[in-house]
């Protein structure tokens, strides 16, 4: 449900494609988009924070994101999960913010010219671009250059994988980060703290 194009209360169908999807190379906007329900049901402009509802009329996501057919997709839409909408909706409402897990680093995803660069037999990872100074991955040791191959011992092949895992604790948590250095692995424990504010 939305107004694409201000169209309004317009209603398309269609199946959930896929859960749990991440939009490539949206780390890198700042915006990242991940743990997405995919669906074919049409989404234009406009029908962002329209609803995703099931056929019994239970609301299962929220529009956010789709591909458009120029970069050569068809009815590729993606929506956040109800659950996740609820859980900030509800944060909201008690206290006015809600809290976002912050690790403080920017992620980016390996690539062979990057790790060709830092010397890494690597094809997939994390590479620590930047380290907010002070924050919670500067005070554990975590470096620029470094490359983050696991979350608590789950793979992270992209930025988005990173992403998706450390939006799934809650600050105050630990994690363990396992770390590709100078051609050794290490493990760095992190503890994350509330995303601040701007």
């Amino acid at each position: 449900m939305g107004s694409p194009l201000g169209f309004e209360d317009t209603v398309t169908s269609g199946i959930i494609s896929g859960l749990h999807r991440q939009i490539p190379g949206s780390a890198s906007t700042g915006a990242p988009l991940v743990d997405l329900i995919q669906t074919d049901a049409a989404i234009s402009p406009g029908n962002s924070g329209g609803a995703l509802i099931d056929g019994q009329g239970r609301v299962v996501g929220m529009s956010q994101a789709y591909i458009p057919p120029s970069a050569g997709a068809v009815a590729l839409g993606f929506a956040i999960p109800a659950a996740d909408v609820v859980d900030v909706a509800d944060q909201l409402l008690a206290s006015g913010t809600a809290q976002h897990a912050y690790v403080g680093i920017q992620p980016g995803t390996l690539t062979p010219q990057i790790a060709e660069q830092l010397a890494v037999d690597r094809t997939s990872g994390v590479v620590v671009l930047e380290v907010v100074p002070l924050g919670p991955a500067a005070t554990a040791g975590i470096r620029p250059g470094d490359v983050i191959t696991a979350v608590n011992g789950h793979d992270t092949e992209s930025a988005e994988d990173f992403i998706a895992a450390i939006r799934a604790v809650d600050p105050g948590d630990r994690v363990e980060l396992t770390v590709l250095r100078g051609g050794e692995t290490q493990q760095i424990s992190v503890t994350v703290t509330d995303r601040p504010a701007g």
